[in-house]
């Protein structure tokens, strides 16, 4: 399985030649330049432009079955049960043996019920700059809970890329031992189950 990291928190899963683009972003996320994809299926962890854009998606159809089986796990995008920002769907995709999380705009911890729905990741894709979802803190308590094999930050500000309200990348990766984070070369990992434990941080380009 291929995940490709485009900035914010969109990523394209890609297993048997079929695409799955996550949560894509309008054009006024600041850094990073318009987005324009090709994917076969499109998934939204809730409605807010800067996380379903679908318009920067070209859903092609290809006739062939997605090999992908989904889960949705539905929680909140704050910690007022959605008082603030309503409602979070995160969702687990599972193809080749394999079992990818998408956390979407998540802002508190998961019940025990989604935790269980969360559990066995090879890799889980969390957001980690805090106020508009949980932070560097909370992300890694609740990857100390899951415990995924693999773990990639999304929604964090780095140099001129992310909402300034937003924490930082370091904020999170500071909290790991440093022989555990390791920054990929490029925006794109190649899922196996041979894949090396620990965080991974995909660049944006």
């Amino acid at each position: 399985m291929k995940i490709t990291y485009y900035g914010h928190s969109c990523f394209i899963l890609e297993s048997q030649g079929f695409r799955i683009a996550l949560d894509p972003y309008d054009d006024h996320v600041p850094g990073y330049r318009p987005l324009r994809l090709e994917a076969e299926a499109v998934y939204c962890s809730h409605g807010h432009s800067d996380h379903c854009w679908v318009q920067a998606v070209d859903v092609l159809e290809s006739g062939e079955p997605s090999p992908f089986t989904v889960t949705e796990v539905p929680g909140f995008h704050d910690d007022v049960r959605g008082a603030k920002r309503g409602p979070n769907m995160m969702c687990v995709f599972e193809a080749e043996g394999l079992k990818v999380a998408h956390l979407g705009d998540i802002g508190c911890m998961p019940d025990e019920e989604s935790l269980e729905k969360l559990n066995g990741l090879d890799v889980c894709l969390v957001p980690v700059g805090g106020f508009f979802t949980i932070d560097a803190k909370q992300a890694k308590a609740l990857m100390d809970v899951l415990q995924p094999r693999v773990v990639i930050p999304m929604h964090y500000r780095l140099g001129g890329t992310g909402f300034d309200v937003i924490g930082t990348l370091e904020e999170f990766t500071k909290l790991y031992p440093a022989d555990a984070v390791t920054f990929a070369g490029g925006n794109a990992l190649e899922l196996s189950e041979a894949t090396p434990a620990g965080v991974t941080v995909l660049q944006y380009q």
